[in-house]
C-alpha cells in the first residue's frame, strides 16, 4: 500500500510538472513574438534579445516535457535525467553568450531605443509570471527528485531577472535617457548564468534536499 501511494503521488507530480512545462512553452512562444515585434518597432536591442531568449526557454521546456513524459522506466530514468540536464545546461550557455553579444553590441553602438509601452507591459507581465512558475517547478522537482527540472526552474528564475533588467532599462531610458543601464545590468548576470550552465552540462546541478544526478 505504501508503494502504491508513492507511485500515485509521483504520477500526480509528473502530471503537474508537465502542465507547468506546457504553460512555460506556450507563454514563452507568446512572449517571444511580442518581444521581437516590440523590439523591431522601438528599435530596442534589449527587447529583441528578450524575445530571442524566449526561444531558449521553449527549447528547455520542450526538453523537460520529453523527460517528464518518459518517466515510466526506472532503469532509464537516470540516463534521461542526465541528457535533459545537459540540454538545459546548453540552453544556459547559449543564453549567456547571447546576452553578452547583445549587451556589448548595444554599448559599442550606443543604441538608444525609442520608448515602448508594449515592451514595458511585457516586462511587467513576465516579472509577475516567471517567479510563480519557477516556484511551482521547484516544488515538483523536489517531489520527484529531478535535478533537470530544478535546473529548468533556475532558468525560469533567470527569465524573471531578465524581465526586471529589461523593465529597469526601458524605464530608465524612457524617464532619464539612460540608454546604457540595460546592457550594463545584463553583463553583470553573465557569469552567474554561465556557471549554472557549466554545472548542468557536467551533471553537477542538484535538486535541493535531493541527491545529485
Amino acid at each position: 500500500m505504501q508503494v502504491r501511494a508513492t507511485v500515485t503521488d509521483r504520477t500526480t507530480q509528473l502530471q503537474r510538472g508537465r502542465r507547468l512545462e506546457y504553460v512555460t512553452v506556450f507563454y514563452n512562444c507568446i512572449e517571444g513574438l511580442i518581444g521581437i515585434a516590440a523590439g523591431l518597432q522601438a528599435g530596442s536591442i534589449a527587447l529583441l534579445g528578450f524575445g530571442f531568449d524566449s526561444a531558449i526557454e521553449v527549447t528547455s521546456g520542450t526538453a523537460l516535457l520529453w523527460r517528464l513524459h518518459r518517466d515510466d522506466d526506472p532503469s532509464r530514468r537516470e540516463s534521461r535525467e542526465r541528457l535533459t540536464l545537459r540540454i538545459v545546461g546548453l540552453c544556459f550557455v547559449a543564453l549567456a553568450v547571447y546576452i553578452g553579444y547583445d549587451s556589448i553590441s548595444s554599448l559599442i553602438r550606443r543604441e538608444a531605443p525609442s520608448r515602448s509601452l508594449l515592451g514595458i507591459g511585457l516586462a511587467i507581465a513576465s516579472l509577475v509570471t516567471m517567479p510563480l512558475l519557477a516556484r511551482a517547478k521547484r516544488a515538483v522537482a523536489l517531489a520527484i527528485g529531478s535535478a533537470a527540472l530544478n535546473a529548468d526552474a533556475r532558468q525560469t528564475d533567470f527569465c524573471a531577472y531578465l524581465s526586471a533588467i529589461l523593465l529597469g532599462g526601458l524605464l530608465l531610458n524612457a524617464l532619464f535617457g539612460w540608454w546604457w543601464a540595460d546592457p550594463v545590468s545584463a553583463i553583470i548576470m553573465i557569469p552567474i548564468i554561465f556557471r549554472e550552465g557549466v554545472l548542468a552540462i557536467r551533471g553537477k546541478a542538484c535538486c535541493p534536499d535531493c541527491a545529485c544526478v
